[in-house]
């Protein structure tokens, strides 16, 4: 498992977790109120000019500035296919396909 803060830009990428440095920890619970959950797709959009510090991480449409340091916490796994989610097909979806009916 990579960390956010090693992620390449624009690669696009899974959260695994959120590390806390202590029971508590005030800075992971603010990063999962945020949106940094597992499941969630995320990306590096830019690095800071001067040590790559601040990042510009994107979950789902909302942008974020994070220190290294924070991004540092969260780990993530590489996406290995451009589609993140798919919704599963329901019972009364009128877009799902209709099966095909054997006649005797």
């Amino acid at each position: 498992m990579m960390r956010l803060s090693e992620l390449p830009r624009r690669t696009p990428a899974v959260v695994q977790s959120v590390d806390d440095a202590t029971p508590g920890d005030p800075v992971a619970r603010r990063l999962r109120e945020l949106g940094f959950v597992a499941g969630e797709a995320v990306q590096v959009i830019a690095y800071g000019p001067f040590g790559m510090d601040p990042l510009v991480a994107q979950v789902g449409f909302t942008r974020f500035a994070l220190r290294r340091s924070e991004a540092a916490r969260i780990g993530v796994e590489i996406a290995s296919a451009s589609v993140t989610r798919i919704a599963p097909a329901t019972q009364g979806d009128e877009t799902a396909q209709p099966s095909a009916k054997r006649t005797a």
